[in-house]
């Protein structure tokens, strides 16, 4: 039987109530001061000593109107004993206010006691589920956990431990505080998750804590995780945790335990055999300055009474509970320093303090703390604990306590883990030959070439090949560590072997496994080790075409090319029409003249002769464009007609869908479920085909229409039937195929890596290349990316810009040298006449096309004093051999007079 906890009184009194100051003379009011605390603890007896030290420094002070009776009751973390010494403090003490309750459960009873007595409460307890709202004359000396959760947080993510379980003692109001719930969030946001929360028995409500303890811990054998959070627990529970986790091997190789400031601030208190079972562990403490002045001044004070009172000890830092009970006297203090000190207005004076304590800042908001303090992060090494790296609310890691320097996301310090070893843990149970992991195997595959399930020669033996299996046995040579497995056939959908690793029937899975979003919710993928998409597959045709020999060009190249032809045509007849008679003639003989030049060229037949240089540079380039043109044309032609051509005979989708014809997919996939939901096939003209020699037969038998397979499939199924079928249609692309785990296992981060490794180093091409060979038929097959195509002018611009280039930079010189002579002409045949008619422009201009185009100058003669107007003008050409005194020229040399001219000889014989 459980013997009855008894209620210790301290009274501290240095002055009498009604005395007076020795310095003003002024009458001195006592005031009673309530505390209750676990005196039996190691951190109430660091309260004890800093509360009795804070009002000694407080009375000692001559200046002060006010002295302080301090009276302390224990409470041994029992809220119902709190409960009674908060009653009793304020009914028989009358005590202004209560200092004390480490837990919430204890501040939460008292709390309801001294707000309707109306007497302030100051709690050490953490605010978790302490709503102040509720209580209207509690304060919350302690500071929220939200920032130490984080802090956690961060940690499992340094070391990409991707599931954690919780252990905490059940409080008194069957929870943890509120502290389950700020964890989850901070993991959930770095990718890790809670797989298994341990909840121990209140310690009080048991009457053999090491069995009970020991029987709760057997059950972490059966959790995968080796990541052990300590939320919260009483000093006794706490000490029997960790002795009994040692004990049965829960503390050593690959396993990381971390527990939260509540657990830690113990660390002080342990002796030597706790200690030693501690070791290696990481604990989150909140930071103080030591460096203070006024730190300075309290710790001898403080040492000095601690170990007076507390001989057995051989620690005597205090925690930060003690500079907060220190710290609290002086709240109460300088609430004091007023004339009416009524409890609304004592309450309104705490709740303005703002001060920098030993603790850290005092300023309250909501009635608790407004600030977040600083952490920091200890590994327990030997006797005590190193200081590793410190936690910056709002930043992060860092390698001091402020907020300049090295500052990091990740964990940084060097941690001796439980096993001495400085190799992080890998935070998971490893396979053994008693407890192997068990990896589902799909056995109901179409394509046998991923994965091939067969029975063995004894009965009830399988065997396993495949490209996925050899891939799965690649793998596990690569990994750093033996893994131990056992393979279990799923005679199943795919969709219910995720769900069997959900459920956690298989540790895993291995297969050609497609990587959809849905899934991901359940379990996790490893990196994808091959692509995968939706493609459609259908019978081929011969292609065939009356227009054929069309094909070896683009639209677009022939009509440039025919635009090159006439550009051509048009410059060799006019460099050639005023000197060549065969470019001469009536109109239709000039124009059939030159075509029949041009396209006689292209065949190097063309008979005409060549007058002109200029001509002669055009004719060169364009038949050196055609001797190109028409040897790619050739090329090309023969490749189109010699090489078989297929084309298929259903290219859209939507047709199948207006058809309403059949299509074939493999049942077993999501293929059907995709087929019906997103591309709106209905369900009755999907057929389920089991295995992919089935697909020609129901092809030929014009069952279906068209197959749809996912890509790595389709590649398989046309390396065998590359000359009947074809893929067609846009290809509708996934996650790709990729094995499977259960969610938050760290064998699928070092699965990735591997496969990784595999493709860099070029063994899964290797293993593509040897599981999905084309047949002899089809590796000789002309594939659809090496069919010929029609020629464009993208490969002949530079050629064509070269030609047209040559005939203007001709036709220019050739202008150029024209005008030139007929300026000349004209300045010799004026010279010394005075022109009596200006000319218009057109004439001029009629003259000088009339020139250039049949090579004639008109040049001024002899002007005869017959009265009638003379013949003055004679047409010349300086291209041909012509004799002035002959009188056999052609009267197609002769140029008619115009009524202008007339005009101007008659008046220059009038004038003469």
């Amino acid at each position: 039987m459980q013997r009855p906890c008894r209620i210790t009184f301290v009274f501290i009194s240095l002055f009498l109530v009604s005395s007076y100051g020795e310095k003003t003379g002024n009458k001195v009011t006592n005031y009673n001061i309530g505390a209750i605390i676990d005196v039996d603890s190691r951190i109430g007896k660091e309260e004890k000593a800093a509360l009795e030290f804070a009002v000694q420094s407080f009375n000692n002070d001559v200046s002060n109107n006010h002295k302080l009776s301090l009276y302390i009751q224990n409470s041994r973390r029992n809220p119902l004993l709190a409960a009674t010494a908060a009653k009793k403090l304020i009914e028989e003490q009358e005590v202004i206010a209560i200092i004390g309750l480490e837990t919430s459960e204890e501040a939460a009873l008292v709390a309801d006691i001294g707000s309707r007595a109306r007497v302030p409460v100051l709690s050490f307890a953490a605010p978790a589920l302490i709503t102040p709202s509720r209580w209207p004359f509690l304060v919350t000396m302690a500071n929220g956990d939200s920032e130490q959760m984080k802090c956690i947080a961060a940690t499992i993510s340094s070391f990409n431990w991707k599931r954690v379980v919780v252990i905490y003692e059940d409080d008194a109001f069957g929870g943890d505080s509120g502290k389950l719930a700020l964890l989850s969030e901070p993991l959930s946001d770095v990718g890790s998750e809670i797989e298994y929360r341990l909840v121990l028995p209140p310690f009080s409500s048991v009457s053999n804590p090491n069995e009970v303890v020991q029987d709760e811990l057997i059950k972490l054998f059966n959790v995968q995780s080796r990541v052990y959070i300590v939320l919260q627990s009483s000093l006794p529970m706490t000490v029997h945790l960790f002795e009994k986790a040692k004990k049965i091997g829960l503390i050593g190789r690959d396993s990381a335990w971390i527990t939260t400031n509540t657990i830690s601030n113990y660390f002080d208190s342990f002796n030597s055999s706790v200690i030693s079972s501690m070791q290696g562990i990481l604990g989150i403490k909140t930071y103080y300055d030591e460096g203070t002045n006024l730190y300075k001044t309290f710790y001898p004070q403080f040492r000095r009474t601690f170990r007076d009172e507390n001989p057995e000890e051989d620690n005597f830092q205090p925690s930060v509970n003690a500079l907060r009970a220190y710290d609290s006297i002086r709240i109460i203090k300088q609430a004091m320093d007023s004339d009416e000190n009524s409890p609304d207005l004592l309450l309104k004076n705490i709740l303005s303090s703002n001060f920098t304590g030993l603790s850290g800042e005092i300023h309250f908001q909501q009635r608790k703390l407004s600030h977040d303090p600083i952490l920091r992060i200890v590994n327990v090494i030997g006797k005590s604990y190193n200081e590793l790296d410190f936690w910056l609310p709002g930043t992060g890691f860092s390698k001091n306590n402020g907020y300049v320097g090295y500052i990091s996301a990740d964990f940084t310090g060097t941690v001796i883990w439980p096993d001495g070893s400085k190799r992080v843990p890998k935070g998971w149970v490893m396979p053994t030959n008693k407890k192997p992991m068990i990896i589902g195997v799909p056995a109901r595959t179409a394509f046998e070439k991923f994965v091939k399930v067969e029975d063995g020669k004894h009965p009830g033996q399988k065997n396993y090949d495949g490209f996925c299996i050899e891939l799965f046995y690649k793998v596990v040579n690569v990994l750093e560590y033996v893994l131990i497995y056992q393979f279990d056939p799923h005679n199943g959908t795919y969709d219910e072997l995720v769900h069997k690793v959900y459920n956690k029937t298989y540790d895993a899975a291995v297969g050609d496994i497609t990587i959809l979003a849905n899934r991901t919710t359940f379990v996790e993928f490893t990196q994808p080790y091959a692509a995968t998409g939706l493609s459609m597959i259908v019978p081929v045709k011969p292609e065939s075409s009356a227009w054929m020999f069309l094909k070896p060009f683009t639209t677009k190249m022939w009509l440039v090319t025919g635009s090159i032809l006439i550009y051509t045509m048009f410059i060799v007849w006019f460099l050639e029409h005023q000197s060549n008679p065969d470019f001469r003639g009536p109109w239709n003989n000039q124009i059939g003249t030159v075509f029949w030049f041009t396209f006689s060229s292209i065949f190097f037949a063309h008979r005409e002769k060549i007058y002109s240089n200029l001509t002669k540079v055009v004719v060169v380039v364009w038949l050196f464009v055609a001797l190109i043109l028409t040897s790619s044309y050739t090329a090309s032609l023969t490749s189109m007609l010699t090489v078989q051509r297929l084309e298929p005979t259903v290219t859209d989708i939507e047709w199948l869908k207006r058809s309403n014809v059949k299509i074939g997919c493999d049942g077993d996939s999501f293929v059907r479920t995709y087929l019906e939901d997103v591309l709106k096939f209905k369900s009755y003209n999907i057929e389920n085909v089991s295995s992919e020699y089935k697909y020609e037969g129901e092809f030929k038998s014009n069952h279906i229409a068209a197959a749809f397979l996912e890509l790595p499939y389709g590649r398989v199924f046309l390396n065998h039937y590359c000359k009947k079928f074809t893929t067609t249609a846009p290809t509708y692309t996934f996650g790709g195929l990729g094995f499977i785990f259960q969610k938050g296992s760290p064998v699928a981060r070092d699965f990735s890596r591997a496969i990784l490794k595999l493709s860099e180093d070029g063994t899964l091409m290797s293993l593509e290349q040897k599981w999905f060979a084309p047949s002899p038929e089809c590796s000789a097959n002309v594939t659809e990316e090496s069919k010929t195509d029609s020629l464009s002018i993208h490969s002949f611009w530079g050629l064509f810009i070269i030609s047209v280039a040559t005939s203007t930079v001709c036709l220019l010189l050739f202008l150029a040298y024209s005008l030139k002579r007929y300026w000349n002409h004209e300045e010799e045949n004026n010279a010394g006449i005075l022109p009596l008619v200006d000319e218009n422009v057109w004439n001029k201009a009629m003259r000088l096309a009339k020139y250039i185009y049949n090579g004639k100058v008109c040049v001024r003669g002899e002007v005869s004093a017959a009265p009638r107007v003379p013949d003055i003008y004679k047409w010349s050409s300086p291209t041909w051999d012509y004799d002035r005194s002959s009188s056999h020229i052609s009267m197609e040399n002769y140029e008619v007079k115009s009524q202008a001219e007339s005009e101007i000889g008659i008046q220059l014989q009038a004038h003469n």
